[in-house]
């Protein structure tokens, strides 16, 4: 009997919107305010142009590597080929706590945004965490959500991505929306101060960039997913980043037009008052604009299940997770295992309350950043290694890319590190970050003794040989065709 694989069904328009979905998600609505406080409207404009170099940089790295080796898991493929087997598990279990932390993250984003459209539901009291009360209502609702996004995935890719479409329409009209109000309604003496808090304030905006810009890294991780030719897959995958950056860098500017940092400092969510004051403080319009959030929500929450459990599909399948993860549904052709295992995770966030909210932003952050490094270390590494390899989208200019996205990733990684002003704080992020590298190293240890390392590597070099293709022989298509 052959081995069950996933389908190849999604399009362009499933790609795209799988990857801007998964980009634009909640924090435009929840923290714009925050970005603009701590760093002026200019400075956090500014950040995220910064960081939007930064992922640029890193998602060309990453277009290269997934048009040369269209699998799924992505990063545990081209860190495989690049250094072998420890440093792919590193690589892909630093992604996987970015792609759960954002999963979480919007468990607990959802409850927050009812805050805005019913004042006062939340009611119950249970305890509280970090001066937050917890309450049976608002927990509730962050559980369900959970619940009806994991039951979505469950039921296969080509669902998710119906209503993956759909909501980014959603997302696209609100944000448009408040945009336009604003540049007609709005002045530019309430963007002052264009700076604030200095250098500090800049660097406390850039180490949440890269939580707010991951998702791009999601298409690799459903490439054996998509049916469209393999250079098509890096197109898409840079063009969704380059319309991630043009998104936040306007809601910002959008927002510190309309409201002064004094509305702002008494706003709970910033940017539904904002797009309410450029249409004449209009409720309706401010609940548009929220219905736009909630639909980010939702985009992001599937696309990081998408990514979440291909990732941990493909240490199960190399065998350095338990093997089970690694099983596909036999009617949804979903790796249902995984998505049940991200569902747990992400129905228990929204009993850490609102301040999770940061802690997973910044741990997150730490963990997609890492991984951004070693993808990035990995095409340096395969251009010298693998020269004729076959890349469909290949980058010019030899390794000087690759070198320039690793010192970015590694840079952005030093700003998480104790002693920096943007420091992950104690003991909050860094326990998260803590406890999953020894989750991870007990989940390794224990595979790798039952599954045997020579189990290991033979699947993956089994696998990579299925796709890879060389430009020396008859495998070369596009030289052959020119």
């Amino acid at each position: 009997m052959s081995e069950q694989r996933f389908l190849k069904t999604l399009g362009n328009r499933d790609v795209l919107a799988l990857a801007f979905g998964a980009m634009i998600g909640w924090g435009w609505v929840v923290t714009t305010g925050l970005w603009i406080t701590e760093a002026g409207s200019l400075g956090a404009i500014l950040a995220f142009v910064i960081g939007g170099i930064v992922v640029t940089f890193v998602g060309l790295t990453y277009a290269e590597l997934a048009s040369a080796l269209p699998l799924a898991g992505g990063e545990h493929v081209y860190s495989y080929k690049a250094m072998g087997r420890v440093p792919s598990f590193i690589t892909t279990w630093a992604i996987v706590l970015g792609y759960v932390s954002v999963v979480a993250f919007e468990a607990v984003a959802l409850p927050t945004v009812f805050e805005y459209l019913i004042p006062h539901y939340s009611k119950g009291y249970l305890y509280t965490i970090a001066g937050w009360d917890v309450t049976i209502t608002w927990a509730g609702v962050g559980i369900l959500g959970s619940i009806i996004i994991a039951w979505i995935n469950y039921r296969g890719i080509k669902f998710s991505m119906a209503i993956t479409f759909i909501l980014t329409l959603v997302i696209a009209i609100a944000g448009v929306l408040l945009i336009t109000g604003s540049s007609i309604s709005g002045s530019t003496a309430n963007m002052q101060p264009l700076f604030e808090k200095g250098t500090a304030g800049l660097l406390t905006v850039i180490i949440m960039t890269p939580f707010m810009f991951v998702g791009f890294d999601v298409i690799p991780q459903a490439s054996e997913e998509i049916n469209l030719p393999q250079k098509q897959i890096g197109k898409l995958l840079i063009f969704s980043v380059m319309l991630a950056v043009v998104w936040y860098v306007a809601v910002i500017f959008g927002v510190s037009r309309v409201l002064t940092p004094v509305e702002m400092a008494e706003s709970n969510l910033v940017t539904a008052d904002a797009m309410a004051k450029a249409f004449g403080n209009s409720p309706m319009m401010g609940n548009i604009l929220v219905l736009g959030g909630i639909g980010g929500i939702l985009t992001s929450w599937i696309g990081f299940y998408v990514g979440g459990s291909r990732a941990i599909y493909a240490l199960a399948k190399s065998g350095m997770l338990p093997k089970s993860l690694g099983e596909l549904h036999p009617k949804y052709n979903t790796p249902y295992k995984a998505i049940l295992l991200i569902a747990i995770l992400s129905t228990a966030a929204p009993l850490l309350g609102r301040p999770a909210l940061v802690w997973l932003v910044d741990a997150g952050g730490l963990g997609l950043v890492v991984a951004w490094f070693m993808v990035a270390v990995s095409f340096i590494i395969l251009r010298k290694k693998v020269p004729n390899m076959h890349r469909p989208f290949k980058l010019p200019g030899g390794t000087t890319l690759g070198w320039i996205a690793a010192l970015m990733a590694l840079g952005v990684s030093v700003l998480y590190m104790p002693g920096m002003p943007s420091a992950l704080v104690w003991p909050y992020e860094w326990l998260i970050v803590f406890a999953w590298v020894i989750l991870g190293f007990v989940f390794y240890k224990t595979s790798m003794s039952k599954y045997g390392t020579a189990n290991s590597d033979r699947h993956m070099d089994e696998e990579i040989d299925r796709v890879i293709q060389y430009d020396d022989g008859e495998d070369d298509l596009e030289k052959r065709s020119l």
